[in-house]
């Protein structure tokens, strides 16, 4: 099955706060991305019906080896897609908007183009 937009979302939002050191809870997506609280709790719970994440009798949320390695690949998109907008000028702002919106419906053959365009430029 593919994940889709807002799965992505959520798995990735998920990767993010958990970088901070600290425990994740639906809460914390809730604010990261600006969601309510029923669609995010809807949203975890299919994801973790469908494995990508696990959710402790405390409410912490970790992803599952399967979540985290599409959490990382979409973040990694994100990452080059917004540097790469802003080496062509473009504010910060707009750049991470554009990139959050561009990485979901990527290829992966673009995306390693577009890596290794950006490697030889460097």
């Amino acid at each position: 099955m593919v994940l889709r937009e807002s799965g992505q979302m959520y798995l990735e939002s998920v990767l993010v706060l958990s970088e901070k050191d600290e425990p994740v809870r639906s809460l914390d997506v809730v604010n990261h991305l600006g969601f309510s609280k029923p669609s995010v709790s809807r949203a975890m719970g299919k994801l973790k019906t469908e494995g990508y994440i696990k959710i402790d009798p405390q409410g912490y949320i970790t992803l599952t080896q399967k979540g985290e390695s599409i959490a990382k690949n979409i973040y990694e998109k994100r990452v080059v897609l917004k540097d790469f907008i802003m080496s062509l000028g473009v504010n910060e702002k707009t750049a991470e908007a554009d990139a959050c919106r561009i990485e979901h419906v990527l290829s992966d053959e673009t995306f390693a183009a577009l890596k290794k365009a950006r490697s030889s430029s460097t």
